[in-house]
Order: C-alpha cells, then structure tokens, then sequence
C-alpha cells in the first residue's frame, strides 16, 4: 500500500453500536464548524440514512462498482452491509487537514498502514445504555448481536484514546473535542 505524505491526520472513531458515536460526530462538528483544520467525512453505506446515523447512501451495485473503480480510500463491510470513505479524503489529509469519520474497528490496521498519522478514538458506552439507544433506533432485532460483550471489546486496545459516553453526553461531547483540539494544536 502507498502511504501518503504525513500532513495531516486521519482520525477513526469507533465503538460498539449505541455508544453515540454519531451524537459526538455531530457535536464536534458544530463546536468546530468555524476552524477549517477540520473535515467531518460522511460514510457511504448501502443503506437509507436515518436520523440516528448520518451517511450517504448508495446500492450494493454502486458501491461495488465504485471501490472495484479503486474510488474509496477505506471500505469494508459490517452486518450485511457495505461502507466506505471516498477517496477526496487522501486530498484533505494531503494539504493537512484533520479528517474525522465514524470507521468500523476491522479498518484501523489497514488505515495505519495506509496513512502516517491515524488516531483511533474508541466511543463506549455501559452495554445497558447501548440497549436502550439501539431500542430507540428501531433496530431491537439486532439488539442481542450488536450488544455481546466479546464483540463490544473488539479491538479496543487497538485505540489510541477510549471514551465513555455512559452519562452526561456534554461530558463525553468535551472530551472528545478537546482530543481534537490538542491533536490540532500540536500539527
């Protein structure tokens, strides 16, 4: 894999579903709405956006077609579906962006040794405040899979920075600011 020339930074942020990681995406966009050190990159998935999860959405066959055209600079795929990040991410970090997106945890190694500088943020959460988020979403079929214990763990030592979004989201909201705040100041 080629890696590209450290100018900026690409930070991951992962977790177990329903710990808030697109609540804090959301947060620390408008807090940082004002400072073009930072780019929110949206996902494409092939399935519909909802309100809990912000993404564009594309067909199985476009998104085939797209990375098979090598259109995405990351892309995997989770329960069934299929998610990628365009490749306009590789111009952002380039001319020194710190570009931020919602990733699965399966992609950190690969983006390690795709880029210089990846920071890896875990968003957690207490497995019964998960339940009742994925509850809320409407997707309690999934519920049981998406809230095992062993799964949730998945590559958490793999982060460089482990947030708990159990309790009061301004909290963890200012947490995870200030990690991008410090990354920021110190490029």
């Amino acid at each position: 894999m080629t890696r590209i020339p450290r100018h900026g930074t690409l930070v991951l942020v992962v977790g177990p579903s329903g710990a808030g990681k697109d609540t804090l995406l959301s947060a620390a966009r408008k807090r940082l709405a004002d400072d073009p050190r930072y780019v929110f990159v949206r996902r494409i998935v092939t399935r519909a956006a909802t309100a809990f999860e912000e993404h564009d959405t594309v067909t199985a066959e476009q998104f085939a077609a797209t990375a098979a055209a090598g259109g995405y600079a990351l892309h995997w795929q989770a329960h069934g579906l299929c998610y990628g990040l365009g490749r306009e991410i590789d111009d952002r970090i380039a001319t020194g962006h710190i570009v931020v997106s919602n990733v699965s945890r399966g992609v950190i190694a690969t983006a390690r040794e795709t880029y210089r500088h990846v920071l890896a943020i875990y968003i957690d959460a207490r497995p019964e405040v998960r339940a009742v988020r994925i509850a809320a979403r409407g997707r309690d079929a999934a519920a049981g899979s998406r809230l095992d214990p062993a799964r949730a763990q998945g590559t958490r030592s793999d982060c460089d920075l482990v947030i708990d979004n159990s309790d009061a989201l301004d909290t963890a909201v200012a947490a995870f600011v200030q990690a991008l705040i410090i990354l920021g100041d110190r490029q």
